[in-house]
């Protein structure tokens, strides 16, 4: 089997799994280089047969929009209100979220353009922090394959069913379930699927949008009900009522806004499968990011525009139905809920579609054990073993974790280039780098905060659970790296090359145990 050295040394050698394969750390390799640490030279672009390339402009803006609008179009906007104290301020807080989105997407846009490969993050980081050697892939490695992500959207998707837990749980199974099958089997289907749902989420929040902007301007047919407290957010006089200009309202609810808006780097995660990955990324981010801030300012115009202030701060039910109470009738619940189902699916489907490539890039990167099982697209020409091991993460911590703190637990935990001759296609705006900067401080700074007299994030965990059981799992990585490629080959009288091989359908990286002389 052919492979070549990183360094470009080339020879045969028969296919193997040399990390944590064996009590035996020699293996044959061809020609020693220097020291991987040193040498490190990586690949960052993907050499894929465009026969593999299966998705278009519309299918990235999907992975895109599909991805951050979950429920907190949904259910946010009451929690933002609560904070900032008026609607006028919730409206600022809106936008300036969607500024921090831009600066983002274009940092995105950046990177993928200049690296466009499968991976994201993961890509990205190894291309920026490149010592130590592989240590930041050892860390990226444990964030991608534990996380369990998907527990979270399986479960709402769950609760817009049934309530009893046991059902709950059941749902959230089968949703997860038939997720896995569809990206891990019938791809093609899959990809359909998270498309249509996609274009069906946009256009029932426009029609929510359309009804809003009706009722506002007094058309016949979208009045609200005379039984309901009359909504008058919009006078110059009540739009700032109430505004609450302390820093811990601002910060929190800023949090949240922020964090309505993420998920604009997942077309980034399955760049290698996109056509043209350089001029589709270059529009399929910014389209996508466009209809998402449009959606969240005019379906907030909607709610405000039909719901008082008063009921959307009265807690117990989120603003859209109260939205479809007031406008349509107490029967239009249930249509409320089939919309949350289906905009859960779909935000299930595009993260499952994304994350298992992450993992099958961990794969082909050689950091976890048997790697050529995850970076296979056997035997349904799909990453299924990566798929598979975000299912199982997630049906794990679903099945086990008691409902209340632990979920709100998993969401809060989900929560520089230098001289390598940097030179993409697309170049983002210093100003817009150094403001997503300072909004990702922001974000890590915040959860370290100590919370305002009397207000408990979790029923019975610390506040800070969330912000130390993160940094455990980022030391994890780091003693499994200096286990793997420092101790273990020290002890041994070895030091690790890694090489790039032809598995069967891909090519991946994998180390050669080389003896130091």
């Amino acid at each position: 089997m052919l492979y070549h050295g990183v360094l470009g040394v080339s020879g045969t050698a028969e296919e193997a799994e040399p990390l944590l394969r064996s009590r035996s750390p020699f293996e044959p390799s061809g020609t020693v280089g220097t020291r991987a640490e040193n040498a490190n030279p990586r690949i960052f672009v993907d050499n894929v047969p465009d026969a593999k390339r299966q998705l278009g402009l519309l299918s990235a803006i999907s992975l895109i929009f599909n991805m951050v609008i979950g429920t907190g179009v949904f259910a946010g906007p009451s929690i933002i209100l609560n904070s900032s104290g008026s609607v006028g301020m919730t409206f600022v807080m809106w936008i300036l979220g969607a500024l921090v989105a831009a600066a983002g997407t274009a940092v995105d846009i950046e990177f993928g353009t200049g690296l466009p490969r499968s991976g994201g993050e993961k890509v990205y980081l190894e291309y920026v922090y490149r010592r130590p050697a592989f240590m930041i892939s050892c860390v990226y490695a444990l964030y991608g394959t534990l996380s369990g992500w998907m527990a979270i959207p399986s479960v709402t998707f769950g609760e817009s069913y049934e309530s009893t837990p046991t059902r709950v749980r059941v749902v959230a199974f089968l949703c997860s379930t038939f997720c896995l099958v569809v990206h891990g089997v019938f791809l093609n289907f899959g990809l359909r699927l998270q498309n249509t749902l996609g274009a069906f989420k946009l256009l029932a929040l426009v029609l929510v949008a359309g009804s809003g902007v009706l009722s506002l301007a007094g058309v016949p047919g979208f009045s609200v009900g005379d039984e309901y407290d009359q909504p008058n957010n919009f006078a110059w006089s009540t739009f700032w009522e109430g505004s609450n200009f302390g820093a811990n309202a601002f910060v929190t609810g800023m949090y949240n806004v922020i964090w309505s808006y993420t998920g604009y780097s997942n077309a980034n995660f399955a760049l290698s499968e996109v056509r043209d990955p350089v001029w589709t990324i270059k529009r399929a981010a910014p389209i996508a990011m466009f209809f998402v801030a449009f959606v969240y300012l005019a379906v907030n115009v909607a709610y405000f525009a039909v719901v008082s202030k008063t009921d959307m701060l009265g807690g117990g039910t989120i603003p859209a139905a109260l939205f479809f109470r007031n406008l349509y009738g107490p029967a239009t619940e249930r249509i409320l809920s089939a919309i949350i189902a289906l905009s859960m699916l779909g935000n299930i489907l595009v993260g499952l579609f994304s994350q298992g490539r992450v993992v099958q890039e961990l794969g082909r990167e050689g950091v976890l054990p048997y790697s050529s099982f995850f970076a296979s697209n056997k035997p349904f020409n799909t990453p299924f073993a990566g798929l598979f091991t975000q299912y199982l993460a997630s049906v794990f911590l679903m099945t086990f974790a008691p409902p209340g703190d632990a979920y709100l637990f998993m969401v809060n935990c989900e929560s520089l280039i230098s001289s390598y001759n940097w030179d993409p296609p697309f170049r983002a705006h210093k100003y817009a780098v150094v403001f997503f900067f300072l909004s990702n401080v922001f974000l890590t700074v915040v959860p370290m905060m100590p919370l305002s007299a009397g207000f408990e994030l979790y029923e019975h965990l610390p506040y800070y659970s969330h912000v130390v059981v993160s940094v455990f799992v980022g030391m994890l990585g780091v003693v499994y790296w200096f286990i793997v490629f420092k101790w273990i080959p020290g002890r041994n009288g070895y030091k690790l090359k890694q090489v790039t091989v032809t598995q069967d359908d891909v090519t991946r990286n994998v180390f050669r145990a080389i003896p130091v002389s």
